[in-house]
């Protein structure tokens, strides 16, 4: 195994524990508990996690494939960042399910109980936290993305 393949390998495992720790800390302990979108964003960087750990326990010619898909991984939970970035910007709309809007008008008082009980207690439209005007879905975007061309470029790279 190559020396760009090992910290490609390391990168894939070493990364998306990075942003999970960060996203259950702020959870934990800066009380800012995750919306719907946030949620999803976190299911590929566990899988990335798994598939990274893999590639450390098994023989070099099946390494390079696993580290792989634990990239191609962390690119998709860099894409659902995009996506829920995006909502937060209001530069396009988020599932209607996951969104702050609420609209009763016209609803039976039934109808109107079961939109209440529906809407998301944290809505994915709203950033709660931003740095520099970037939110924790635009960090994660420009992390993992970052990362999963990096791990494809070291991946790449002949001997």
């Amino acid at each position: 195994m190559t020396r760009s393949q090992r910290q490609a390998r390391l990168l894939a495992l070493i990364v998306p524990l990075a942003l999970l720790a960060g996203a259950w800390s702020f959870q934990l302990w800066g009380g800012l508990f995750p919306c719907e979108m946030c949620l999803w964003q976190r299911w590929p960087h566990y899988a990335a996690i798994l598939v990274a750990a893999l590639a450390f326990m098994m023989p070099p010619r099946v390494t390079k494939g696993l580290v792989g898909i634990a990239a191609l991984l962390i690119a998709i939970s860099g894409v659902i960042a995009v996506y829920h970035a995006g909502v937060e910007y209001r530069w396009w709309h988020g599932v209607t399910a996951c969104t702050g809007t609420l609209d009763l008008a016209g609803l039976t008082p039934a109808q109107r109980l079961d939109r209440i009980m529906g809407t998301p207690v944290v809505p994915c439209d709203v950033a709660q936290w931003t740095l520099g005007g970037i939110s924790l879905a635009g960090f994660n975007a420009l992390i993992s993305l970052g990362t999963a061309a990096t791990i494809a470029i070291l991946l790449g790279k002949r001997r």
